[in-house]
């Protein structure tokens, strides 16, 4: 252990603390600095082995160059969109994050979006606190019957897909970049049959030049049957100006949203016509929303930062 004892390993980002604990116990020499701006991480990268992030930080050239000692980027969470990550890998740097540890907080929390969606449990709940006792109006959807599409098949598409499995429903499952991922849970199906048979469609996608705005006007124009959306994947996976046209025509019957196009950190706020679309996003009672939480539950607060911790010192280890 005298070379790991080396290791410097620098905090970004508040976490659990077992991921301290953990490297600690492992002989990393740690430093958290969760206040430090962009230009004290950039004049000070240089002095660390690894670098542990969550999403407050962009992780992008300028800084990868340099981090001349710079071995491990490891990100608490899944999602790798603030990190340029083949411009770390070509630099010989690793890239590790613990989609394992959110998994099931994003499967429960989808399937939880779903059904306050297809029962109008947002809109009675507001309803009875009013003193209003509707129940026609309320009436309900089911999802047994109904074909579920997921696009995204991998830790987040198939945790859901689990979760689907007791609602005599069926779930077809498309990911462009797996071969033979179907499984007891999940059917797997070119982006045809998607088209073709969704009745629900779920996307568990990371946010790539590929899948930015996957969801437009075009994409929608493909469908089929009229289908309920839901999104706990990334914000701009989803153009809400497309959205609210798919809304507005019937052929979205409905919206949980985890994730928006513009959330609260973003400057893109302060454009007057994207305030205008989130104004008649918040407006209508077919969309359940959510505060970009589908991940973050007691359990994953911990999962997400022990196995990266455990990653973390296997990469090292191997190293040695």
């Amino acid at each position: 252990m005298e070379k790991m004892q080396k290791r410097k390993i620098l905090i970004l980002d508040k976490t659990h603390r077992v991921l301290v604990d953990n490297l600690s116990n492992n002989g990393f020499d740690l430093e958290i600095h969760t206040d430090w701006t962009p230009k004290e991480l950039s004049e000070n990268i240089e002095y660390y082995d690894g670098l542990v992030v969550r999403s407050k930080m962009v992780i992008d050239r300028s800084v990868i160059d340099k981090a001349v000692r710079l071995k491990c980027i490891a990100r608490v969470g899944a999602g790798m969109d603030a990190i340029d990550v083949d411009y770390a890998q070509s630099k010989g740097i690793v890239c590790l994050n613990s989609p394992e540890g959110n998994r099931d907080a994003v499967g429960e929390h989808c399937l939880g979006m779903l059904l306050a969606l297809l029962n109008k449990i947002t809109i009675g709940d507001r309803q009875v606190r009013k003193g209003l006792w509707l129940r026609e109006e309320n009436r309900g959807v089911e999802i047994k019957g109904k074909t579920v599409g997921i696009i995204g098949y991998g830790n987040m598409g198939n945790a859901f897909a689990k979760r689907l499995s007791g609602f005599d429903c069926q779930v077809i499952a498309y990911d462009k970049y797996k071969e033979n991922c179907g499984n007891e849970f999940a059917e797997q199906v070119g982006l045809q049959e998607i088209f073709s048979q969704t009745d629900i469609l779920s996307f568990h996608v990371p946010l790539t030049e590929e899948t930015k705005y996957m969801f437009n006007r075009e994409f929608v124009s493909c469908f089929k049957k009229p289908f309920y959306l839901l999104n706990t994947s990334r914000g701009k996976v989803v153009r809400i100006s497309d959205l609210l046209d798919a809304i507005d025509s019937g052929k979205v019957l409905g919206a949980g949203l985890d994730v928006l196009e513009y959330e609260a950190f973003s400057n893109e706020l302060s454009n007057t016509e994207n305030e205008v679309e989130l104004k008649r996003l918040f407006s209508l009672n077919n969309v359940v929303l959510t505060p970009h939480v589908a991940g973050w539950s007691v359990e994953s607060n911990y999962k997400l930062a022990y196995f990266l911790s455990e990653k973390i010192i296997d990469f090292f280890s191997r190293l040695e």
